[in-house]
């Protein structure tokens, strides 16, 4: 015990070691943050700097090994929050199929390994069950700082983490059996399955009668204390049952976390529970840094650079695999693999739980301990170099079968196209996009990475094919030399750099629209080609104070006024950064603050019926009529005798309020608005 300043009780003597254990958790966190290493490194750190095998701050054990099963409980209680049937419904082939791939595959092939080098049965299975596990938390983080969440490689890596973390339940309750602690395998499994059965009975009659109604009386106190107290007894109370009937804690958190999966107050529930979480999950890291002798690490460091090597690949190689078995790309699948190819935080639960079962002998713990903590903190540079591996693989002379993923070849081939709009990315954006082109009459391609959105949309007719646009190939398959316009709607930030870098040198003279979430994207966008970047976070923030304006009945020439002036601001960069536009855009350049837009003559409209002589548009409104669209003809610069007809489209050049202006005219909302108020 740490040695006292002349405390003598227990309580005392407890408070000092979490003094100690926060102070240097502090100080290496903060440490670390600067050097980017991530907080699970750091946290293990801690625990070998203050353990028994380092400085000997912490020599009873026993606070810590308390906290860090309270860890344990939390960290399974908010992973069945984050699980539900929902989720595994709507990514049920990532998570399935892909998990079920990574996870057995691993398992056999270490397996293997493990029984060739000599070691027992019991044991090379239970090598296999640690390393099968990735850091959740770690890749997490790192997609999160990278923006990379909602990315292909982001999903795929979070779905075959969820089927992970999901297979630790039944692996915790398989280890005593492995052991050999219960020889009537078929009587322990048929008690397993009659507990387990009771248990989700009981769970369900919970989850359905009962925690609605308690929590609907606690919200209506709205009381964030008594709310938080309500769901950490839900836990508490499910967890105890669980372990009350002979299984584990961590399956009764998790099953705790799962009834409060599909509740309204999932979401306040979760969020209430998160800083619990990782205070109490902090403790477990540090418990098992304080297991990590750095003597034995030092004196064995060899194993243990050899055995880091041979996880790195083989566990990247077979994350990989099981991602292109699912029909991800070549460019998703390595980065799946990169990001999948550590050993994680489950391992250590596994490796507690499987304490005192004879599985590892104390070398054995030292040197999976090392390996995985040296395999976590790779981790993030190991994401990071994700791209530049991709570039050079994808250099390489490959069948274009395996570049687009290793899925079965798909009709792919597209009618010859010209001056056509190609969409890259298909999510909520590239559909809206793609009907409004629809609607619109303008040629359209897309290309997307999800095969099953491919399959499902190109059944319902839309000109859609699967590829990876950061391949050039891909790219002159859209036909993008002869296009007008490509736009880039993915949610892939270092995907989107690539694709606007190589379309702008496929086509010199292709308007290039991307989407990013974040202004700080948008300068290096610019630099690589492209002619307008819409960041999300401002568009969205316009869209805001628009709302509210209206809500407090500002006039809408006003509101109007306000957001031509935040975006002649905030896009002025755009203007600044531009070294080339298409077509009609080049105008913009020489009359300053010119807009051109096109707009629908509605039947009501005071121009209608009128030639341009007698409107005489120039001189009364201030711009110009560049076009006139009629059906499917176009009249470039018309006479003053044109005669306007409802259902011309007019393309006119001016400046932005003068637009405003006339667009009223135009659409009749100008001469609606005079009969009412008149």
């Amino acid at each position: 015990m740490f040695p006292g300043t002349g405390a003598n009780s227990l309580i005392e003597t407890y408070l000092l070691n979490t003094i100690v254990i926060f102070g240097c958790a502090i100080l290496v966190m903060y440490f670390g943050h600067k050097l980017k290493v991530p907080g699970v490194v750091g946290f293990l750190i801690t625990g070998m700097i203050i353990g028994p095998f380092g400085l000997g701050f912490i020599r009873d054990q026993e606070i810590v090994a308390i906290l860090a099963q309270v860890g344990i409980i939390f960290l399974l209680f908010s992973i069945g929050m984050q699980f539900s049937f929902r989720t595994l419904f709507e990514m049920r082939k990532t998570v399935l199929l892909g998990g079920s791939l990574q996870v057995f595959l691993t398992i056999g092939v270490v397996y293997i390994l493990a029984f060739m080098l000599g070691q027992p049965p019991a044991t090379a299975l239970f090598l296999g069950f640690l390393v099968c596990h990735s850091s959740t938390t770690v890749t997490l983080k790192v997609f999160q700082e990278r923006g990379e969440v909602e990315s292909p490689q982001g999903r795929t890596t979070i779905g075959i983490s969820l089927f992970q973390d999901l297979m630790s339940i039944p692996m915790i309750i398989l280890l005593p059996i492995i052991a050999g602690q219960e020889a009537r395998i078929t009587q322990s499994f048929l008690q397993l399955a009659i507990s387990l059965g009771v248990l989700i009975v009981l769970i369900l009659l919970i989850a359905v009668y009962v925690i609605p109604r308690v929590l609907d009386r606690i919200t209506s106190t709205r009381s964030p204390e008594l709310f938080l107290l309500s769901i950490v007894l839900i836990c508490f109370v499910i967890t105890w049952i669980t372990s009350s009937i002979g299984l584990s804690l961590a399956l009764g958190a998790f099953l705790a976390g799962l009834t409060l999966a599909e509740s309204e107050y999932f979401h306040q529930a979760f969020a209430s529970v998160l800083p619990l979480r990782d205070i109490s999950t902090s403790f477990f890291f540090i418990s098992i840094g304080m297991l990590l002798n750095l003597g034995f690490l030092v004196t064995t460091s060899a194993l243990i650079f050899l055995l880091v090597a041979i996880v790195l690949v083989l566990k990247a190689f077979i994350a990989g695999g099981a991602a292109l078995a699912i029909g991800r790309s070549i460019r998703t699948s390595t980065q799946t693999g990169l990001a999948l190819c550590n050993i994680g935080e489950f391992a250590f639960i596994l490796l507690v739980a499987g304490e005192g079962l004879g599985f590892l002998s104390v070398s054995g713990t030292q040197v999976f301990l090392a390996v995985a903590v040296i395999t976590i903190s790779l981790t993030p540079f190991a994401i990071a170099l994700g791209p530049s591996i991709v570039e050079s693989f994808c250099r390489l002379p490959l069948p274009d079968s395996v570049k687009r993923g290793c899925v079965p070849p798909q009709q792919n081939t597209l009618p010859p196209l010209r001056d056509h709009v190609v969409i890259v990315g298909y999510g909520l954006n590239g559909r809206n996009l793609s009907r409004a082109a629809r609607a619109s009459k303008i040629p359209y391609v897309i290309i997307d990475l999800n095969p099953d959105t491919v399959t499902k949309e190109r059944a319902h007719g839309e000109p859609i094919f699967f590829g990876d646009a950061t391949n050039a190939t891909i790219l002159e398959h859209a036909h993008l030399l002869e296009a007008r316009v490509m736009v880039v709607v993915i949610n892939d930030p270092l995907s989107t750099r690539a694709i606007t870098r190589i379309a702008r040198q496929i086509n010199p003279g292709l308007f290039i629209i991307t989407r990013t979430r974040f202004t700080s994207e948008l300068e290096p966008l610019r630099k690589l080609g492209a002619d307008e970047v819409i960041p999300e976070e401002f568009e969205t923030s316009v869209e805001i104070f628009t709302r509210v304006l209206r809500k407090y009945l500002i006039p809408r020439e006003q509101i109007d006024a306000l957001v031509r002036e935040m975006r002649s601001g905030a896009y002025q960069m755009f203007r600044d950064l531009s070294v080339r536009s298409a077509s009609l855009q080049d105008l913009n350049l020489n009359i300053p603050d010119a807009e051109i837009s096109t707009h629908l003559l509605a039947p009501e409209s005071p121009f209608t019926g009128n030639s341009l002589a007698a409107l005489n548009v120039r001189k009364n409104y201030g711009v110009s009529v560049l076009a006139i669209q009629r059906g499917d003809e176009v009249i470039s610069n018309p006479g003053g005798e044109m005669v306007l007809e409802p259902g011309d489209r007019l393309i006119i050049i001016g400046k932005a309020d003068e637009i405003s202006r006339i667009s009223r005219l135009l659409s009749g909302d100008e001469t609606i608005r005079e009969k009412e108020e008149s």
